[in-house]
């Protein structure tokens, strides 16, 4: 009796499936957005940052404004470029293509940490899209020491 009743269970599960709100979600920059590979740095000090590579399987470009985290209120998007930190209005991660955030070039920058970032810890962060959408990404915290970055800041920080 079980085996005939699989094909209608199967059945049942594709219509059902095809049930949700289907609201605008399907159309947001956010809903063409994956993360990989993200890591934050370990840190006992005030500053980090935040790394991993956004691809965008979208036909559109997805334009990141924002980023937010439970350990600090002081988060913003950066760039590196002739050896400079500074932060940028916005990144963009191109339809159907990546935007790799790395040591020493694009990255999350955290300033004013609320505590301390063990190695191993999880870190959750909301990526902000210019059309309101967002997209929450899991990062491991590790020891880095490598990279071009100096956390200390500069005069605007």
């Amino acid at each position: 009796m079980f085996p005939r009743l699989l094909p209608v269970l199967f059945a049942a599960v594709l219509v059902l499936s095809g049930c949700g709100d289907g609201g605008s979600d399907d159309n947001t920059q956010a809903s063409g957005v994956a993360a990989a590979n993200a890591w934050v740095k370990a840190t006992d000090m005030n500053m980090s940052a935040a790394f991993m590579v956004v691809s965008n399987s979208a036909e559109e470009d997805a334009t990141i404004v924002g980023v937010t985290t439970d350990l600090t209120d002081t988060a913003e998007l950066h760039e590196t470029a002739d050896g400079t930190m500074r932060p940028v209005e916005s990144l963009t991660v191109p339809a159907g293509g990546s935007l790799m955030l790395e040591p020493g070039g694009n990255h999350l920058m955290l300033m004013e940490l609320t505590e301390a970032i063990d190695p191993g810890q999880e870190v959750t962060f909301t990526l902000e899209f210019d059309d309101g959408s967002t997209f929450d990404v899991t990062a491991t915290a590790k020891d880095f020491a490598g990279g071009a970055e100096d956390y200390e800041g500069t005069e605007e920080h």
